[in-house]
């Protein structure tokens, strides 16, 4: 019986073995060369300059160039759509935002599905939209905006349908009970330059889109759509304070791989851009764009997804929001 026992200890040991290097190896070998970071909305948008940001530094420490592919469209979901189809080898990766976990509430027809072709791997953080106007409209507040959308039909930009300057837009006109007309443009450089010449009338911007021409003072920032004021924006109120409750929509920005990627290469990935993203120069950066800290585990960061998709269909029915 003793003899019988060692020799099944043994055997299961040896059977083991292969496996822990073999695990191991897919860590240490990759990457042998460039990967590829899919952001799916334009140059200059919030998720873009963030993005880049994180990117730099976590190709010097991977040793490897990160070539960014921007391919916009539909609400984030073409380029998405590129990575979920892509080998999971750890050499495709996603750069997203809220638009991620928005996406099947706008587009039900899907060619993959978020919560289970995609696996999280790190928050970069979280930010708030502002809303913008130009100075010529010579509207000073958030009460004066609203007020003027109600006495007639507004117009507000957005970077797209879904994405989340769409959404932090349609929030505060539930919120605060009046009437526009949504313009939707390919990404936010465009959509930032209508408001500033005019053309249309306001936007609910992420900081990081907006940030350049506030501080040069092309656009007005009105109000900050978050719960709590900006550190970029300290001196511009909430909606919230504004007395329009349930306007807050604050968005996360983070790193996503094809959902059978390696799980070694999948840690490797996340530990490496952590410590990128601790770098002082990167914090003193994205605190610059009025990013806020976002400390999550790849499963608590899946599992916000899923809580967020399902959050996201239900809003869409309640508020009649729908793709034109």
């Amino acid at each position: 019986m003793t003899t019988r026992r060692t020799f099944l200890s043994v055997a299961a040991g040896a059977l083991s073995l292969p496996l822990a290097p073999k695990f191991a190896a897919a860590d240490q070998d990759w990457p042998t060369r460039p990967i590829r970071a899919m952001v799916p909305f334009a140059p200059g948008s919030s998720i873009d300059i963030v993005g880049r940001i994180v990117l730099d530094p976590l190709s010097q420490r991977l040793g490897q160039p990160i070539v960014v592919e921007n391919r916009g469209g539909a609400g984030g979901t073409i380029g998405s759509a590129v990575v979920a189809q892509a080998t999971p080898d750890g050499y495709t990766i996603l750069i997203n935002a809220s638009a991620h976990s928005a996406a099947p509430a706008l587009y039900p027809d899907l060619s993959y599905d978020v919560t289970r072709d995609f696996s999280a791997v790190i928050p970069f953080g979280s930010a708030a939209n502002v809303v913008i106007i130009a100075p010529s409209k010579g509207i000073k507040t958030l009460a004066e905006l609203v007020a003027a959308a109600k006495a007639g039909n507004m117009t507000f930009a957005s970077a797209g349908v879904g994405s989340a300057t769409h959404w932090a837009a349609e929030r505060l006109r539930a919120s605060a009970g009046f009437n526009a007309t949504h313009v939707p443009f390919k990404g936010g450089v465009e959509a930032v330059t209508e408001v500033m010449t005019g053309r249309v009338d306001f936007a609910c911007m992420g900081i990081p889109s907006a940030i350049g021409e506030i501080n040069e003072s092309k656009l007005l920032a009105l109000a900050v759509c978050s719960a709590r004021r900006s550190s970029a924006l300290p001196d511009v109120p909430t909606t919230i304070e504004a007395g329009y409750p349930d306007s807050d929509y604050n968005y996360w920005f983070g790193m996503f791989v094809p959902a059978k990627t390696d799980r070694a290469i999948l840690e490797r990935l996340r530990r490496e851009t952590q410590q990128a993203m601790a770098e002082p120069a990167v914090v003193e950066k994205l605190k610059s764009q009025g990013m806020e800290p976002l400390t999550l585990s790849p499963a608590e960061f899946d599992a916000l997804i899923k809580k967020e998709v399902a959050a996201n269909i239900a809003l869409a029915k309640t508020a009649g929001i729908k793709v034109n």
